[in-house]
């Protein structure tokens, strides 16, 4: 099965829902986009390697990423490799004395590694079909809606609405709007009441 390199794009926190974070993966050399759900630790945890911030101690990544190296263990790459029921399942890919290892991992925790050693990451394209979102082109032929710099007035935004009472040409409007703010975390779970229905 082949596999499509992704790289770290955005790091999203909620409009809606406080303390809920979304680290986004870009398809490298496309447009789709696949965000992921993580907690409050791990979000700082990948901000601080994506910022080359100096934590005053080393974080848990950091230690464990020190320890890796410490035993001459290289991280060589992250898969991404299965989604069930709304849960990401990654692999660490190592290498030891020529031996390649596969370790099992949390997604997000394999990110805050993956930032840290410098390494690719990857998934599959039934993952990206399943729980990817497709960004559309501006005029300037960038992917909208990936600029950190983006700003979105507070009378703009979505409000909270019920999904449930939604036709699905809606919830596709809806979808976008937010999509265009960087609200990934409520993206998430408007494209998976569409994808419940579309299965229907």
């Amino acid at each position: 099965m082949k596999k499509i390199e992704l790289e770290i794009v955005a790091l999203s926190h909620s409009i809606t829902q406080t303390h809920s974070y979304a680290v986004v993966l870009g398809e490298v050399d496309g447009l789709r986009r696949l965000p992921i759900v993580i907690g409050g630790f791990e979000a700082q945890a990948i901000a601080v390697a994506l910022e080359r911030m100096q934590p005053s101690r080393p974080l848990t990544h950091d230690l464990f990423s020190n320890f890796m190296t410490t035993f001459g263990i290289e991280l060589t790459e992250v898969v991404i490799y299965k989604l069930e029921e709304g849960i990401f399942f990654s692999k660490l890919m190592c290498r030891h004395d020529g031996d390649k290892i596969e370790i099992d991992s949390r997604t997000s925790d394999a990110l805050a590694l993956a930032v840290r050693a410098n390494c690719k990451i990857y998934t599959y394209e039934k993952i990206l079909e399943a729980a990817g979102l497709y960004l559309e082109q501006s005029e300037t032929g960038e992917p909208a809606g990936d600029s950190a710099a983006t700003a979105v007035p507070v009378s703009s935004r979505v409000p909270d609405t019920d999904m449930k009472g939604m036709n699905l040409e809606d919830l596709e409007k809806l979808l976008h709007t937010v999509l265009e703010q960087e609200d990934y975390v409520r993206a998430i779970s408007i494209r998976d009441e569409i994808n419940s229905r579309k299965k229907k």
